[in-house]
C-alpha cells in the first residue's frame, strides 16, 4: 500500500508542475492591467508605471515566472492586491467554508442517490426505478447556478421560510469558537446551539442546490453497477442457496458493485469543488470560490493562482484517497498495482 501511495505521488508531480505553468501564463493573458486598475481612473502614466514596478510587472515573463516559482517553493503564494493580505492566510481562512458546503452537499447527495440507485436496480421497472430516472434527468438538466437562484427566489423571496443568502450565518448570530473552521462541528463541540442551527439553515439552500447537481451521476452509476452485478452467476447461486434477499443485495451484490460508485463519488466531489464558484457567488458564501471570482474581476493575479493551485492539490489528494479506499474495499486492487 505504501508503494502504491508513493507511486501515485510521483505521477502527481508533473501534474502540479503543469498546473503552475498554465496558471501563470493564463493569468498574464487576462484582459486588463492590474496596475492601471489599482492606480485609479485619474492616475497618470508615470503613477501606473511606478505601480507596475512595485508589483514586478515591468519584468519579462521568464523573470516573473522565476520569482513566482521561488515564492512557491518558500510557501509564499503572494499577496492579494485587493485586500493587502497574504493569499495563504486568506485561502486558509476561507477553505473551511467551501469544504463544509461541499461535504454537506456530498453527504446529502450520497445519502439519497446511493439508496435510490440500489432500490431502482432491485425493483427494475417499478415506480422507484422511474423515479430514479426522473431524478437523474432533472439533475443533469438543471445547471447548479440556476437551481441556486431558483431556490433563493422560491424559499427566501416568495415563501420566506429560508434565511437571506448572506453567507454562513445570519448577521445577528455570532460565529462559534474557532476549532476546525467548520461551523457545524465547532458549534456542536462548544454547545452553541444558536450558531449550529443558524449555520445549518444557511447551508440548506446552497447544499441542496449542489446535491441535486450531483445526484444524477451517483444514482445512475449505482443503478447501472448494481444491475450488472445482480445478473452475475454468483448472485443467482446465492439466491438459489436460500439466502435472505437483504443479504444477497447488500452483502454480496452491493459490495461487488461499490468500486464504480466510489469512482463516481470522487468525480462528483471534484465537480462540486468546481461548482462551488457559482454557488458561492449566488449565496454570497465566503469561500475560496467567491474569493477567486472577486480576484478575477480585479485582475488580481496572486489569489487566482493560489486558488487554482489549491484546487489542483485537492484533486490530487482526492485521487490518492480514492486509490487507498480501492485497496481497502477490494484487496485485488492492491495485488494488481
Amino acid at each position: 500500500m505504501l508503494g502504491q501511495i508513493l507511486s501515485r505521488l510521483a505521477t502527481a508531480v508533473p501534474s502540479v508542475i503543469g498546473v503552475v505553468i498554465v496558471t501563470f501564463m493564463l493569468t498574464r493573458l487576462l484582459p486588463g492591467d492590474p496596475a492601471a486598475y489599482f492606480a485609479g481612473l485619474a492616475a497618470t502614466p508615470q503613477a501606473i508605471a511606478e505601480i507596475r514596478g512595485k508589483l514586478g510587472l515591468d519584468k519579462s515573463l521568464p523573470e516573473q515566472f522565476i520569482v513566482y516559482v521561488g515564492d512557491l517553493l518558500s510557501g509564499n503564494l503572494g499577496t492579494s492586491l485587493s485586500t493587502g493580505q497574504p493569499v495563504v492566510t486568506e485561502i486558509a481562512t476561507r477553505l473551511p467554508a467551501s469544504a463544509e458546503l461541499t461535504l454537506v452537499a456530498l453527504i446529502v447527495s450520497a445519502g439519497i442517490a446511493i439508496p435510490l440507485g440500489v432500490l431502482a436496480a432491485v425493483k427494475q421497472g417499478s415506480w422507484i426505478d422511474h423515479l430514479c430516472r426522473v431524478v437523474t434527468t432533472a439533475g443533469v438538466s438543471l445547471p447548479v447556478f440556476f437551481t441556486g437562484l431558483l431556490f433563493a427566489y422560491v424559499f427566501y423571496y416568495l415563501l420566506q421560510i429560508a434565511p437571506a443568502p448572506t453567507g454562513r450565518l445570519d448577521i445577528f448570530v455570532s460565529p462559534p469558537t474557532h476549532i476546525t473552521g467548520f461551523y457545524l462541528i465547532d458549534s456542536a463541540l462548544t454547545g452553541n446551539g444558536e450558531a449550529f442551527w443558524g449555520s445549518l439553515r444557511q447551508l440548506a439552500l446552497p447544499a441542496s442546490a449542489m446535491a441535486i447537481f450531483s445526484l444524477a451521476p451517483l444514482a445512475r452509476m449505482t443503478r447501472g453497477s448494481m444491475l450488472s452485478v445482480l445478473g452475475s452467476d454468483f448472485i443467482r447461486t446465492a439466491r438459489a442457496s436460500g439466502l435472505a434477499p437483504r443479504t444477497v443485495v447488500f452483502t454480496y451484490a452491493f459490495r461487488n458493485a461499490v468500486l464504480p460508485v466510489i469512482t463516481t463519488l470522487g468525480m462528483v466531489f471534484s465537480f462540486l469543488l468546481g461548482a462551488n464558484v457559482l454557488v458561492e457567488t449566488v449565496f454570497a458564501w465566503p469561500g475560496i470560490g467567491l474569493y477567486a471570482v472577486n480576484a478575477l474581476i480585479t485582475s488580481d493575479y496572486a489569489p487566482v493562482q493560489g486558488f487554482v493551485l489549491t484546487m489542483a492539490v485537492l484533486y490530487i489528494t482526492l485521487n490518492l484517497i480514492i486509490d487507498v479506499v480501492y485497496g481497502l474495499v477490494d484487496p485485488r486492487v492492491r495485488l494488481d498495482t
